[in-house]
C-alpha cells in the first residue's frame, strides 16, 4: 500500500534585517516584524523562522549585540502569542538568548561550526537545523561531486552534534541550496535528495527566491514565488520533512495539490 502523505512542516522567513536579499529593511520594528510574523503564520507557516543577520553573498557581519537587538523583542511578541518559533543564527549567545525567550527550534547556517552553539542545543531542549555551508571564503563549483562533499559535510556536523550531547531525534540537515554553489549543483543536489543517505534525519529544504531561480523567472525575487511553489510541491511530493518560504500561502496551496492528489490515487 502507498504510503499515507505527510505533508512537510513549512518555515516562514521572517527576516529582521535591512540587507536580506528579498525583503530587507522591511520588518525592522519589532511590532512590524511581529506583525508579518502572525501574517506568515496566517497564511499557512507552521514556524516563523526570525533571522537578524543577512546571509547573501557580500553582506557584512552582524555583531552579536546588534543581532540580539534585533531579534528578541520579535522571538517574545511572536511566543507570547503562541507562534512556534526557530531563531536563524550562527551565535550561540544569540541561540541562548532565542531558546530561553521560546523559540524551539535554532536554525544554524554554519552547521554547528561553534561548539558553544551545539551546547547550548543539548541543554536547552530545542531542535537544530544543521545547515550545509562551507562558510563565506567558500566559491560556487569548488566540490569534486556536490552530492558526495554534501552529505560527507553533514555527516561531519551530525556527528560533532551528536557528540555533543544533542540526541540524533533533535535534528535537522539541510542541504544548503544556493549557499556557494553552482545554479547547476544546486538542481542536482534538489534531484538527488535522496542520494544524500541521510534518510534518518529529517531534511529541511529551503529555495525560496533563491538567485538560481533567476534563471527561469526574470525579475524582482518576489516574482519567484510561483516557481518556488511548484517545488514545494515536488519536495512535498519526495517526501522532506520541512520547507523554508517567503510566502506561505503558495507553499501551502501546492502541499494541498499534493494531498489531494495522493488521496485520489
Amino acid at each position: 500500500m502507498p504510503q499515507p502523505f505527510v505533508p512537510p512542516v513549512v518555515f516562514g522567513v521572517l527576516n529582521v534585517t535591512p540587507d536580506s536579499f528579498s525583503d530587507g529593511g522591511r520588518y525592522l520594528d519589532p511590532s512590524a516584524a511581529v506583525g508579518h510574523g502572525r501574517a506568515l503564520v496566517e497564511a499557512g507557516a507552521d514556524v516563523v523562522d526570525v533571522g537578524g543577520e543577512s546571509t547573501r553573498p557580500g553582506a557584512a557581519p552582524v555583531a552579536p549585540e546588534e543581532e540580539l537587538r534585533r531579534v528578541l523583542p520579535v522571538v517574545e511578541g511572536l511566543v507570547a502569542g503562541g507562534v512556534r518559533v526557530s531563531i536563524d543564527t550562527r551565535r550561540a549567545e544569540v541561540a541562548d538568548a532565542a531558546v530561553r525567550a521560546g523559540a524551539a527550534i535554532v536554525n544554524d547556517v554554519d552547521g554547528g561550526r561553534d561548539p558553544a552553539l551545539l551546547r547550548v542545543a543539548a541543554e536547552s531542549g530545542a531542535d537544530l537545523v544543521l545547515m550545509h555551508s562551507r562558510g563565506p571564503a567558500a566559491r560556487s563549483g569548488d566540490y569534486a561531486d556536490v552530492l558526495h562533499d554534501v552529505a560527507g559535510d553533514l555527516r561531519g556536523r551530525v556527528d560533532a552534534a551528536v557528540a555533543a550531547g544533542v540526541p540524533r531525534d533533535r535534528l535537522v540537515v539541510d542541504p544548503g541550496i544556493g549557499f556557494s554553489k553552482t545554479a547547476e549543483e544546486n538542481w542536482r543536489l534538489l534531484a538527488h535528495l535522496e542520494d544524500l543517505g541521510l534518510d534518518d534525519l529529517r531534511l529541511l529544504v529551503g529555495v525560496s527566491r533563491k538567485r538560481f531561480l533567476g534563471e527561469l523567472v526574470a525579475g524582482p525575487a518576489e516574482d519567484r514565488d510561483g516557481v518556488t511553489g511548484v517545488l514545494t510541491a515536488l519536495l512535498a511530493e519526495r517526501g522532506v520533512w520541512g520547507v523554508r518560504v517567503h510566502a506561505p500561502a503558495a507553499s501551502r496551496a501546492a502541499i494541498d495539490v499534493v494531498r489531494r492528489m495522493r488521496e485520489a490515487a
